[in-house]
């Protein structure tokens, strides 16, 4: 891969993604292929299930007052997610100043959300017998690449990771230096919250893969931490309406709420450990740093802490109902008994005053 800039918008669209469907759907009709790394051993880093990469050839972008023909990629997970690859080439030669201005012009460009969108509606119509339980609430993580074969070592990577023009603070140019990698002399790593540069003289692009699959392991535990947040408010308001109801009918109701919330902690806690499990980088140390600090750098523990929590108080409700339940059965046992007993009491006296 030559000099370019890796546009990423990657979109929850679907519960899960059949990938042996999507590889016969793309057969028709495109080049698609599993995402490997090329520069370790298969086993150095084991994909539970790895996305299906296809290209999508090449289109023609607006960006600014410039029109540039950009190659269009997509990689499709098993976890719901399909992220689409805007791959906008550097001109040969060119020099910081002109890359600095298209690294701006980029990130301020609001019609290229339109664009991605619109590949997007697309590419859902062309695999949709693949998505199971399909639907789109607009959860999307966005990520820039700089990609480079030939670097300037003189040249200063903080402006065009923060796509800045004026002149930052030398503690904001610490910071954003301060994730730096290397792993010989032609090659280089520096990763921020939503951009990263990245120098290979061999041209790989490992690094970028392993970017985008942090990046679609944060999109699907922001959207999954969503979901149990409408869910606790459903929990209350179903709890709240069933207390209104009068006592035989609120076990019933009781019944239908511990139902759904056991499902629903399943389901998560199901959904969460494939998200932990997707990938593992077991020997290779220096892709397990850039990994690991890139799940640091996108917080995915703080995302994986509040699911957890959001369980943890789902578990305790499920449990309060059911001693609800136990109590109320208790109570209706009672009163049957007092029941019995007073219906033997008054036939005795009935019987007796016979």
């Amino acid at each position: 891969m030559k000099n370019a800039i890796l546009v990423y918008r990657l979109f929850d669209v679907a519960e899960e993604i059949n990938l042996e469907q999507v590889e016969k759907i793309l057969a028709l009709g495109h080049q698609a292929s599993r995402m490997r790394l090329s520069r370790i051993r298969p086993k150095s880093i084991q994909f539970s299930n790895p996305p299906v990469a296809v290209e999508l050839g090449e289109h023609t972008v607006t960006i600014g007052a410039r029109n540039i023909n950009a190659l269009l990629s997509a990689k499709v997970y098993d976890l719901g997610v399909i992220g689409i690859i805007m791959r906008v080439p550097l001109r040969e030669g060119a020099s910081y100043d002109e890359i600095k201005e298209l690294s701006i012009e980029l990130y301020n460009d609001e019609k290229i959300e339109s664009f991605f969108l619109n590949m997007l509606d697309t590419i859902r119509k062309t695999l949709s017998g693949a998505l199971l339980k399909e639907a789109y609430y607009g959860f999307i993580e966005d990520f820039t690449v700089y990609y480079f074969r030939e670097w300037d070592f003189s040249w200063d990577p903080v402006p065009l990771l923060l796509a800045e023009p004026e002149p930052v603070s030398e503690q904001v140019h610490r910071e954003t230096m301060r994730n730096s990698f290397s792993y010989g002399t032609e090659d280089l790593a520096i990763i921020t919250w939503d951009s990263a540069l990245v120098y290979d003289s061999k041209g790989e692009n490992d690094i970028p893969d392993l970017l985008e699959f942090a990046n679609s392991q944060l999109l699907e535990l922001r959207y999954y931490d969503s979901l149990l947040t409408g869910e606790m408010q459903k929990m209350y308001d179903a709890i709240g309406e069933a207390e209104k109801t009068a006592s035989f009918r609120r076990l019933g109701r009781y019944r239908r709420i511990m139902n759904h919330l056991m499902e629903l902690i399943v389901d998560v806690t199901e959904i969460t450990e494939r998200i932990d499990n997707s990938l593992r980088v077991t020997e290779d140390v220096f892709y397990a740093r850039i990994y690991g600090t890139a799940l640091s750098i996108f917080r995915t523990k703080a995302w994986e802490e509040s699911i957890s929590s959001k369980i943890s108080i789902i578990n305790q409700s499920y449990t309060m109902l059911s001693n609800r339940i136990i109590n109320q059965r208790s109570e209706l046992l009672e009163l049957t008994i007092i029941i019995l007993i007073l219906l033997e009491v008054i036939l005795g006296v009935l019987g007796f005053m016979k």
